[in-house]
């Protein structure tokens, strides 16, 4: 995504003010390659000005139609596709509108890595047929959707639907991607449709499945995902069967070129006779193809006699076997639903990875009132047997927010009211559950998700917990890093108390090796020396004033920010705590409910550094809708949808922004700042975003009207950006003559 236009930090800093933009059609052509965009030059003229970008367009309620595959036939708002035939597979070619689908997030480094031999686990997420309230790329306006929030439990996610090729929602892979969670699509082929498609591309000669596996690395390398669960359901004949195996090492070898830590799965289905024949093993009938691939995916009504015969089947790739576990319990199954712990400790036991098999039961089939408890209750069911994963990068930036709402909010201010739901809005989720001092109880600390209220998003993290009388203080880890610390650290913690409470709230750390770990502006909490609580700043350093204003104070909504600054040396940071204390003196038990609306951990010298200006915003696909007349004199209304296309370095940002402010007449706006607030649209997470239906004021006959956009990046290290730092590009309109 990061084409030949975008600006580097240093090209950023040379250049003295905005480039000139080119036109829409110009930007959306270059940035990706297949049809080329009609140009309409009697319709859009675009003017230069110092600060910003003018495109004039004349109304008309003619436009050329939006193509069907990318934009949702009720809304016109982008949407999430998959293709339905070899057909559709072998002709796709990128497009500009696929662009709205490319994940903005790669996969997060982490520790350990996939590669490793440690047993995983698998989610296979099916939910009715797929495509729901997720395929939304820009979000939508509904409320109780399914989200999904323990991503510290699970290595890969599958987003499966019996279309033939099931390419994941964006959604859905910025997310996994953030929380260092591998992600694969589906390409599934089933009855006699699917022995017919197989035929068609495994029964010819090797360039046959070699286009089709060539695709396939296309649109997963394209999309930014990594790789494919294979799921042949149908039998195939002697012919097809035999190029199976070739189909899945060349397919294997070009995914592992192209898409660094790509995987490929084959689930248990065809056997090496052709026979469609689930096992429910890894054996001599099907291991033919588990050698072909990256791993091997179980159904699902296998025994423990069927576990023990695997281990000699595996050899040394017992975590490449996922042994399939239903939650939906159908059939002849070990556990499922509220005893899926009984099938994951067989599996464990036995040194096997998990693939557990649509977990969404917990939404699907319980209450929608109780979706948070039922999901939290089964993942604690599991957590034993589910070791965790650790993120190793800086900056690590979380509000918490599950990427749904009842509201939205920015830093504390109220930005839309109403219900909302965007899975790439999703920040990085905590460990979820509870922990206990001591086998009695008395001392505990629970963690759960809070949609009630939100400092930034649309939830914040809620943790109620007891401090009993014979102990000074309980704490919860709430993340697991392993991240090699740059020589000083910003820290930030935003929060709040419900209610009147005395007890004390700080920010702690631990480190991996102390000994060879020198810290400054902390105090050692232990003997060991590797847990650690930063002293807070009464105000933040003078150079930091500009991101971190604000340490100390209490904030919008109640909110207060804690801020941290600490200096090492040789460290690696290992995990974020939270920790409650009780006031001194206190001698009573001491119970709190709290809010934790932030978290940043951040090399303080990247907040130094200038950040590039968005550039290049262009407005292209303008598309308008009949006016409807206007109540008790007010103007009549015209419904406005358009494309913005802008040049950013992509890996510098969180998202972005999207704003606009309309003003009579065709002069730029020039109210002084703080006195006009522009009006916002919702948030972008590539660098382009689709305006749908947008009410503007219609104008008369020799009349112009005016909307400005504009495009605030939102900085991975999670501070504001100042407005005149953003992008922007207006469109003049008029009536026809």
């Amino acid at each position: 995504m990061e084409a030949s236009a975008v600006l580097t930090r240093e090209a950023a800093r040379r250049q003295q003010g905005p480039a000139t933009p080119q036109t829409g059609m110009q930007q959306g052509s270059e940035r990706l390659p297949g049809r080329r965009r009609r140009r309409r030059p009697e319709r859009r003229i675009k003017e230069d000005q110092e600060e910003e970008a003018v495109f004039r367009e004349v109304v008309s309620f003619h436009s050329d139609p939006l193509p069907a595959r990318y934009y949702d036939k009720d809304t016109s708002k982008p949407i999430s596709f998959y293709l339905s035939s070899l057909e559709e597979l072998l002709a796709w070619t990128p497009l500009m509108e696929d662009g709205f689908n490319v994940a903005l997030e790669p996969l997060e480094c982490r520790q350990p890595p996939l590669s490793s031999p440690r047993a995983r686990t698998l989610l296979c997420h099916d939910m009715a047929g797929g495509y729901l309230e997720d395929r939304f790329i820009q979000g939508s306006e509904v409320q109780n959707s399914y989200s999904f929030y323990h991503w510290q439990y699970i290595d890969i996610f599958v987003y499966f639907s019996h279309h033939t090729v099931t390419i994941p929602p964006v959604g859905w892979t910025n997310a996994a991607h953030r929380h260092g969670v591998c992600i694969l699509g589906t390409f599934i082929t089933e009855w006699n449709n699917g022995g017919r498609l197989c035929e068609a591309f495994l029964a010819g000669d090797e360039r046959s499945y070699q286009a089709v596996a060539d695709q396939l690395v296309r649109i997963a390398q394209f999309f930014g995902f990594d790789g494919w669960l294979i799921n042949i359901e149908n039998s195939l004949s002697l012919a097809a069967v035999g190029n199976t195996p070739p189909f899945l090492r060349y397919l294997t070898t070009q995914l592992h070129q192209q898409v660094p830590g790509g995987l490929v799965l084959w689930y248990d289905s065809v056997v090496q006779s052709g026979q469609l024949k689930w096992q429910d093993e890894l054996n001599e009938q099907n291991r033919i193809f588990f050698d072909s691939c990256d791993g091997f995916f179980t159904n699902y009504n296998w025994r423990e006699e069927h576990l023990q015969r695997m281990l000699g089947q595996a050899g040394e790739r017992l975590a490449d076997v996922y042994v399939g576990v239903d939650v939906f319990a159908r059939g002849n199954v070990v556990g499922g639903q509220f005893d899926t712990d009984k099938s994951l400790e067989l599996i464990r036991k036995h040194g096997f990875s998990a693939a557990l098999f649509a977990p969404g039961w917990v939404y699907e089939c319980l209450e929608k009132s109780d979706f948070f408890q039922n999901q939290d209750k089964f993942w604690s069911l599991l957590e034993r047997y589910l070791p965790t994963h650790s993120i190793c990068s800086l900056p690590f930036v979380t509000s918490f927010c599950l990427g749904m709402g009842t509201r939205r909010v920015c830093y504390g201010k109220e930005q839309v009211v109403g219900p909302w739901y965007h899975p790439s809005a999703q920040e990085m989720q905590p460990f979820f559950g509870e922990h206990k001092l001591a086998e009695d109880g008395r001392g505990w600390v629970k963690t759960h998700c809070c949609l009630a209220d939100s400092w930034h998003g649309g939830s914040s993290l809620l943790l109620r917990g007891v401090i009993p009388p014979e102990v000074g203080n309980v704490a919860v880890r709430l993340f697991s890093l392993q991240v090699p610390v740059p020589p000083k650290i910003f820290l930030s913690l935003v929060y709040k108390f419900e209610g009147t409470t005395n007890v004390r709230v700080a920010l702690e750390l631990t480190t991996e090796d102390a000994s060879s770990c020198h810290i400054g502006s902390i105090s050692v909490l232990n003997e060991t020396g590797s847990r650690h609580s930063p002293r807070p700043l009464r105000v933040p350093p003078s150079k930091l004033a500009r991101w971190a204003g604000r340490c100390g104070q209490q904030l919008s909504g109640g909110w207060i920010q804690r801020c941290y600054e600490t200096n090492l040396h040789g460290c690696l940071l290992q995990d974020l705590f939270v920790n409650f204390s009780r006031p001194p003196g206190s001698q009573v038990e001491e119970s709190f409910i709290c809010r934790l609306g932030e978290i940043q951990v951040v090399d303080a010298n990247s907040l130094l550094a200038p950040l590039p200006h968005v550039q290049n915003v262009t407005i292209s696909q303008v598309c308008w809708l009949p006016p409807t007349s206007g109540s008790e004199g007010l103007p009549a209304q015209l419904g406005l949808s358009c494309t913005l296309h802008w040049s950013y370095l992509l890996r510098h940002v969180r998202g972005f922004r999207i704003h606009s402010w309309q003003t009579t007449g065709s002069s730029p706006s020039r109210e002084p700042p703080g006195l006009e607030k522009p009006t916002f649209l919702g948030l972008a997470f590539v660098s382009q975003y689709r305006v749908v239906n947008l009410v503007v004021e219609a104008t008369r006959p020799g009349q112009d009207g005016r909307v400005e956009f504009l495009v605030e990046p939102v900085p991975k290290e999670g501070f504001l950006v100042p407005q005149a730092e953003w992008g922007r590009a207006a469109l003049i309109y008029s009536a026809p003559q």
